[in-house]
Formats: C-alpha cells, structure tokens, sequence
C-alpha cells in the first residue's frame, strides 16, 4: 500500500466493481487510503486492507441501488465520490437484426442503471453539507457512429445528456457531476469487441490491432484521472453549464501497457 494521499478517508462507491475497470479502480482508490462502497451482480472482492462495505447489487433495481447507498452512508457517514461503471455492450451487429429483448436488457443496464445510481447518489449528497463527485462512465461512441453498435452508442448518449442535466440540477446542493470516456482499457468488453466479426462490427479490426500494438489506458491511469480532475484540486470549481466541462476524455496513457 503506498503512503496516503490527500484523499485518504474519502469513502468511494463504484457499480461494476467485481472485474475489469471497476476492479481495477477499487485498486487505485484503495491505495489511495479510500473507503469503499463496491457492488456488482457478482459480490466483489475488496483490496485487502481496505475499509469497505461490498454487495451483489443489480443497477437495474432501483430499490436495491437505493439500499445499498444508504448502506455506505450508514458505515461511513457520507458518500464523496460515486462511479457509475457497470454496463454491457452486446447486442452487436445491425438494429435492424437485434434481439429486441436483448436491446431492453442493455437498455435497463447501461441507461436506467445509471438513472438509479444517480439518483439514489443526488439524495445522499443533498443531506450532506461537503457536496459530492458523480463520474458516469460514458465512451467514445457517445459522439462517435459505429456500424453495429447503435444499442451501445445510443446508451452512451443518453448516459452524457442525462449527466449534463443532472450537473445543472444539483449544483446548488454541491454535487459535481462529469460524464467520463475512459478510452480503451483492455478488459471482457474488449475481448467481446475483437471476438466479433467484421459483419457485425466493421471496425473490429481497428481493435484487433490496438490488442496486438499493446495501446490501452489501464484501469489505475482512469482512476487517477478521476481522483485528479474530478475529485482533486481541479475539479473543485465545478462544472459549468456547457457540455464540455461535464463531459470528460481520459487522454492516451504514454506508452500504453
């Protein structure tokens, strides 16, 4: 464990925290001297010599989500930052051949469960006097078109409107919010990406070829980002009423991993 920072004793939730970038973000928040909030379908595991409460939660549960912030309110009397990080990526492939239940399922997770935590988090920092940080995980394909993924790009779009949206609500009771493209970060949904074939997804090999060339953002450069321009010193003015202070891009990691 490295010596603590600046954000030791700040208590962190994060959905999607059982793998992948939530995990690995568990990690950096932890080493940061952090307590956790950390909830999944799956319970997650904490880091070992972190303070944390963890739970398996659905996002799409409403009352569940509610719960659970309550429960990290209770143990450690407050909430300062809350990631909004799990999500899915399938159906890929054209609209026009997708599995209208599977579109529903994707649409409950990555859209109504952002909606959930949102909420259930703007409640909590409302009855807290030192405000909050919201980061809604977002992505490139929020702005950007891609062939075979009109369920996911959509999904991202509403996730960034609805954080601008969410950001002018609450300000006045101290709630930052950011919609957060993390890049590239090589986890299951990145295997699902490459595994695909390129009728389904026609820039799978524009993937295929980041894997090979080693170009990722890892999960411990997104959570500094966070703690830095989000949590930290620069995000302590808040957000304006534009979109580009709300939405947020991890740049490229140097030297990739």
């Amino acid at each position: 464990m490295e010596g603590l920072s600046i954000h030791a004793g700040r208590v962190a939730v994060i959905t999607g925290a059982s793998r992948g970038l939530g995990a690995g973000m568990a990690e950096t928040f932890a080493g940061q001297g952090m307590h956790l909030g950390l909830c999944a379908r799956a319970r997650p595991e904490s880091p070992d010599w972190a303070p944390a409460l963890t739970a398996s939660v659905d996002v799409t549960d409403a009352d569940a989500v509610d719960a659970f912030a309550g429960a990290v309110a209770e143990r450690f009397g407050r909430i300062d930052l809350w990631v909004n990080n799990a999500g899915v990526l399938a159906p890929i492939g054209p609209l026009a051949d997708a599995d209208p239940e599977e579109v529903r399922r994707h649409f409950d997770a990555n859209v109504l469960g952002v909606v959930h935590g949102t909420g259930a988090f703007a409640r909590q920092v409302r009855g807290q006097p030192e405000g909050g940080v919201l980061v809604n995980i977002s992505s490139g394909a929020a702005a950007t078109p891609y062939e075979g993924w009109a369920v996911y790009c959509a999904s991202k779009a509403a996730v960034e409107m609805l954080t601008e949206v969410v950001a002018l609500e609450e300000l006045p009771a101290g709630l930052r919010a950011y919609a957060l493209a993390p890049g590239v970060v090589d986890t299951d949904m990145q295997t699902l990406i490459r595994s695909s074939t390129e009728e389904a997804f026609p820039d799978v090999r524009r993937f295929r070829r980041l894997k090979q060339e080693g170009r990722f953002n890892s999960a411990d450069w997104v959570a500094r980002f966070i703690l830095d321009r989000c949590l930290g010193a620069a995000g302590s003015d808040g957000p304006a009423d534009v979109a580009g202070a709300v939405r947020l891009r991890v740049p490229d990691e140097p030297g990739g991993i």
